[in-house]
């Protein structure tokens, strides 16, 4: 009996779990550009005969947007899609459609969504890269790659003197001495403090599997000794030019070439004294001074 009743709540519990479900049967979706795309997105009969399906799109950069809504494509997808009973079909993609697609169900009051994810396969580009074409030696040098076309977005590889470097140089004998950093991922080669030893041309290249890789262009990266003689004199002239400007004013000075500053002078101040309370007219009637100013 105890058997019987455990069979039937957990027959009721997974049925419960079972409702109001939302699948997609393809996840992830690659296509080249220009061609359709086809992203599917299926649903339980528990939201009803007419539920509403909406579907919303965020590219890589994180920005989102509606597709479908109201039961009508968005005024910029109008042209571009057709609605069909299990998805949403693409008539031609481009890569600014490469991004992830949220398919949402709700009707009977329930709710439930999936996501897609789009690839719009797109060949790399010929890449840019920005290398110094001069360094001084023990100082940081950083070279770096990028191409803004690939879909997927291309890992890099960088060459010098038409030799590939390896992703990590104590491995290899031929560049067990080189001290260099690269990343694959972001196109950075960086030298944190470059020797005579990383003299050459340096170019980098972008792949991404569709299509044949992608160079940049070669340019020759030269590293100088730091010139610590000129650096010398250049002080020792600074020193000299100050001594001089300041023996100079001194002179001037001496002499009376210069203006004087002004001297500052007292002002007279004029001070009141109160009359004594027994001051008064005296018996003859003479005049007295009632108050008197000192200076």
């Amino acid at each position: 009996m105890l058997s019987f009743v455990f069979v039937c709540l957990s027959i009721s519990v997974s049925g419960l779990h079972a409702a109001f479900t939302v699948t997609v049967p393809i996840p992830s979706v690659k296509v080249k550009e220009n061609e359709g795309a086809d992203l599917k997105c299926e649903y339980t009969a528990d939201f009803g005969a007419t539920p509403r399906v909406e579907w919303k799109f965020k590219d890589l950069k994180g920005s989102q947007s509606l597709i479908y809504f109201d039961n009508k494509p968005t005024a910029q997808y109008a042209s571009r899609i057709t609605m069909y009973s299990g998805g949403v079909r693409f008539e031609k993609v481009t890569r600014a459609d490469t991004g992830d697609y949220d398919c949402e169900v709700s009707g009977n009051g329930g709710y439930g969504e999936k996501t897609v994810k789009l690839t719009v396969l797109v060949p790399p580009s010929k890449p840019v890269s920005r290398i110094p074409s001069s360094v001084t030696t023990g100082s940081n040098a950083l070279l770096t790659c990028f191409d803004n076309d690939g879909s997927p977005p291309p890992t890099y590889k960088w060459y010098k003197d038409s030799t590939p470097l390896p992703d990590d140089p104590s491995k290899f004998p031929s560049f067990k001495n080189l001290t260099y950093k690269m990343n694959a991922f972001n196109g950075n080669l960086e030298f944190p403090s470059v020797s005579k030893l990383d003299i050459g041309s340096y170019f980098c290249e972008a792949t991404n599997g569709e299509g044949a890789p992608q160079r940049g262009d070669a340019v020759q990266m030269d590293i100088r000794d730091l010139n610590v003689g000129g650096i010398v004199a250049g002080v020792i002239v600074a020193l000299l030019a100050v001594g001089l400007l300041l023996f100079a004013l001194w002179f001037a000075n001496k002499k009376g070439y210069l203006p004087k500053m002004p001297e500052s002078k007292s002002k007279t101040q004029a001070v009141y004294t109160q009359p004594r309370a027994d001051e008064g007219d005296d018996g003859d009637g003479e005049f007295r001074q009632k108050s008197s100013f000192v200076v």
